[in-house]
């Protein structure tokens, strides 16, 4: 049927309004990431700005932001996982938020392409944009370790960790074969920072506890490691405090391998650059991060490590210092500089920092769209805090306050406790150690917990046939009849 020139020119109407969004009333702030900078900066937003001011849109695959200091507690069963976790449409008032993967940014069209866990991907468009994507592991071509290592970057690989020690202490509790009881014992940890330090030591206090309860394991025969690639451990300590450190660890028997490198670890066979071979059941990658890699991909200038480059307003800026209009940057994706020094003259990639930037962040931008100044992001370290275990730490504070022991527990306990969001997580942890305390952490695996169908795979196998009984003899058979029963 030939079309009328109304319907064609109905078409083009329709055509052109699909490509052509309408003008928005308010400006739309697009942040990207629901972790610390995103969760917090958009909090600052909307407590700076009306909902007639602004719109704020948060973009991130989980539901909620963790604070990721806590996961080595939540690793030991100190803390209770979803305690850690602060749900966004809880945190969130009066802010839409997008489930799904930021796949594409092109600051350019001012767009940015989000993939859902189902459905196809789609755009988004925005008029100014916070990058706060945060740092994914970084992974090397290391033979085996895709195959056989658990990260410790969220809190699903928290519990993972978890289960999995404590469940290979069941399995060793019921075996008596020295050599496999001597590898499912053996717990690999790769990456002395601050994420591997604390995750080794309260990992180790926990599975000391739970040998308690299988009088078949000696204490002594599990084995703890420890790989570092440099000749130290805690490089964000001073060495003296660092060296406490690692003699404290090595006098529980922790292994440690500095200035050593895994090379394999195919079947869990670990094999390092000193040429230290064994056999581990558990290899755990805590051996750095970085930026998200969608950075690199975008259209927005990056330094060699794939950050976004920031001034110290946490504008993005060109190499030669331009400001690109309409996008801020923070937190461990954002090469931030650090008015004191840092490292190499950045900001270091931790929590205290991140949550800092993210409140200036808010405030800068509320003054961009109120036509007001913008501060720069200058903050003096208050200190450095880092768990070695229940009731054991080291800790350096307001510059030269050193602690250690179980005062530095405590601080650590109580920094991380105040940085908290939300009041009712804050309330939830405190009551969890409270509990802990008082009738000690829960150390029962929950294996089944990360295949929870696989109990239903078994039981929808069909039975094995039954095996036929072989013939009765009849004695009184002819034997024609007996050897056609043959």
């Amino acid at each position: 049927m030939p079309q009328t020139n109304e319907t064609t020119d109905a078409a083009a109407e329709t055509a052109q309004a699909t490509v052509t969004p309408r003008p928005r009333k308010v400006p739309r702030i697009v942040v990207l990431g629901g972790g610390s900078v995103g969760l917090y900066s958009a909090r600052r937003l909307r407590k700076r700005l009306g909902r007639r001011e602004a719109a704020i849109v948060v973009v991130d695959p989980r539901p909620y932001m963790t604070y990721a200091p806590f996961l080595p507690e939540v690793s030991a069963g100190s803390i209770s996982d979803r305690d850690v976790v602060a749900p966004h449409n809880r945190a969130l008032k009066h802010i839409d938020t997008l489930q799904g993967r930021v796949t594409a940014i092109k600051h350019g069209a001012k767009t940015v392409e989000i993939t859902p866990e189902v459905g196809d991907p789609y755009e988004i468009t925005y008029d100014h944009l916070i990058i706060g994507l945060g740092s994914v592991s970084r992974l090397l071509p290391i033979p085996g370790l895709a195959e056989v290592g658990i990260g410790f970057k969220n809190v699903e690989e928290a519990i993972a960790v978890r289960n999995h020690v404590l469940d290979r202490l069941i399995v060793a509790s019921s075996t008596w074969d020295k050599e496999l009881r001597e590898r499912l014992l053996t717990f690999t940890f790769v990456g002395g920072g601050f994420a591997g330090i604390e995750a080794i030591a309260e990992i180790e206090d926990m599975a000391k506890s739970a040998v308690k309860q299988y009088p078949t394991i000696d204490a002594s025969e599990l084995r703890f490691v420890m790989i570092e690639g440099s000749d130290r451990i805690l490089p964000e300590l001073t060495l003296e405090m660092a060296n406490y450190a690692l003699e404290e660890m090595k006098k529980r028997g922790i292994e440690f391998h500095l200035s050593t490198f895994l090379s394999s670890c195919v079947d869990g066979n670990i094999v390092t650059s000193t040429g230290v071979e064994f056999e581990s059941d558990t290899v755990v990658w805590t051996a750095g991060v970085k930026a998200n890699p969608v950075i690199g991909e975008s259209d927005l200038p990056s330094d060699k490590l794939g950050r976004v480059t920031v001034n110290t307003k946490l504008q993005v800026i060109d190499e030669d210092g331009n400001v690109i209009p309409d996008a801020y940057a923070a937190g461990d994706c954002a090469a931030v500089p650090d008015v004191h020094g840092g490292i190499n003259g950045f900001c270091v990639p931790n929590a205290q920092h991140a949550v800092r930037q993210a409140k200036l962040l808010g405030d800068n931008l509320a003054s961009v769209l109120r036509s007001g100044d913008l501060k720069d992001y200058e903050h003096k370290n208050l200190g450095t805090v880092a768990s070695l275990g229940l009731h054991k730490g080291v800790a350096i504070l307001f510059g030269g306050l050193k602690l250690r022991g179980f005062l530095a527990w405590c601080a650590h306990r109580g920094y991380h406790l105040m940085a908290m969001p939300t009041i009712s997580r804050k309330i939830r942890i405190a009551t969890g150690w409270t509990a802990a305390y008082l009738m000690r952490r829960e150390l029962v695996p929950l294996g089944p917990l990360h295949d929870p169908r696989a109990e239903f795979r078994r039981a929808a196998v069909p039975p094995k046939p039954k095996a036929e009984a072989p013939a009765k003899k009849d004695e009184n058979a002819t034997d024609a009849e007996k050897a056609e029963a043959k």
